[in-house]
């Protein structure tokens, strides 16, 4: 941490809660009688709540979007590269909102939380949401802001497709949609990794069928060999080469099967650091939530006919080097948007880091973002 905050940071924030009573139908056909959402919030809202910004979450992510907890956090939010003064989300010019998902394990009510019926966390009782469930829920927190019409919501990844459910779901309820590396449907491959996640950790003997809150145990192992998984995906071979190569971490081979090279290491290194932090049962919801995002499922496959509610002009960015959610995907989805006659701005940024290039604020990556959200600052007048 630098002795001063960046001139370009939020600064120092804090979270909030904020607990909704009126009952939640959820697509599974379950009701949240209520539940809570912890949310945070950057720069100013305007004097008629036009210039108001939300930010959706990837699978991994939270509320902690920008800015720093304290004086003495080593990091700022996972989306400070981003977010603040001067930047792309500029926060001398929008209020910005984010907030961890319902079912997420920062704070949120998910399956840690308490359930009011046994007075014990809710562990795999908990029901199984969806995109389209996270996006009501996040309707009614813009209710409570007294936020009428977003400015734009704005997701990378999962995020993106909350962004594309909310032009869906709520078309009078923002003027833009900002969909960064993300895909309006799973292929098989994407989602056979996510099962394959599951299964590690649903086979950790720790994690006795999701209930291991009762034993106090955490089912480390298979959270760690899930993201181990999944960060591999978020990578690309060039990216990986060039960080670690062959690199051993000592001069010979030892014949043995600990880690001996250098990204062997730093995979172990991210699968236990990701398993003191996040909660097993609901890496499993999220993931289940990706697998089943598809609005074009009700419409005969048909993405165009899915999109016909929508009013708000679209910005979509992909990534060459994403395999996870390749340029491919956002140019199926870019198709049907032109196909159902909406407004569209699309971009394939030449980034070396996969998936992860996203979070990364490469120039031409950065100068796009930037001019579109300016555009957006001035219809809002801010």
């Amino acid at each position: 941490m630098p002795d001063a905050l960046p001139s370009d940071s939020v600064g120092l924030v804090s979270p909030k809660t904020i607990r909704f009573d009126a009952p939640l139908e959820l697509a599974c056909g379950q009701t949240l009688a209520h539940y809570e959402l912890v949310v945070e919030t950057y720069g100013t809202l305007n004097a008629d709540a036009s210039n108001a910004v939300l930010i959706c979450h990837a699978l991994s992510g939270h509320h902690h979007a920008a800015g720093f907890h304290s004086l003495d956090d080593r990091k700022p939010g996972w989306w400070d590269s981003c977010i603040g003064p001067g930047k792309p989300i500029d926060t001398n010019r929008f209020y910005v909102v984010s907030l961890n998902n319902l079912g997420g394990c920062h704070g949120s009510t998910g399956p840690n939380s308490l359930n009011p019926d046994t007075g014990k966390p809710y562990g795999p009782d908990f029901p199984v949401v969806t995109v389209a469930d996270w996006v009501a829920s996040q309707a009614r927190l813009a209710d409570h802001l007294g936020i009428e019409q977003w400015a734009a919501v704005v997701g990378g990844s999962l995020g993106g497709m909350q962004a594309l459910q909310w032009s869906l779901d709520f078309p009078d309820r923002l003027r833009h949609a900002v969909v960064i590396a993300s895909t309006p449907r799973l292929t098989a491959q994407n989602i056979a990794f996510n099962e394959v996640a599951r299964q590690a950790i649903t086979s950790d003997p720790e994690f006795h069928e999701g209930r291991y809150y009762d034993e106090n145990l955490v089912p480390r192992r298979g959270l760690m060999l899930a993201r181990m998984v999944g960060h591999i995906t978020y990578l690309s071979d060039a990216s990986m080469g060039e960080k670690f190569g062959r690199e051993l971490r000592e001069e010979a081979y030892k014949f043995g099967f600990d880690a001996e090279f250098q990204v062997e290491s730093y995979l172990r290194y991210q699968g236990e650091r990701f398993s003191e932090v996040f909660d097993a049962n609901t890496y499993l919801l999220m993931t289940r939530a990706l697998d089943y995002f598809d609005p074009a499922y009700e419409f005969g496959g048909d993405l165009s006919k899915a999109l016909a509610p929508a009013t708000c002009e679209y910005l979509v960015l992909s990534f060459s080097t994403d395999w996870r959610f390749s340029p491919a995907r956002s140019e199926e989805m870019v198709n049907a948007m032109i196909s159902a006659r909406k407004r569209v701005n699309y971009a394939e940024i030449d980034a070396p880091w996969g998936h992860d290039a996203f979070l990364i604020p490469t120039p031409r990556y950065t100068d796009i973002f930037t001019a579109y959200m300016d555009r957006v600052a001035r219809e809002a007048g801010a």
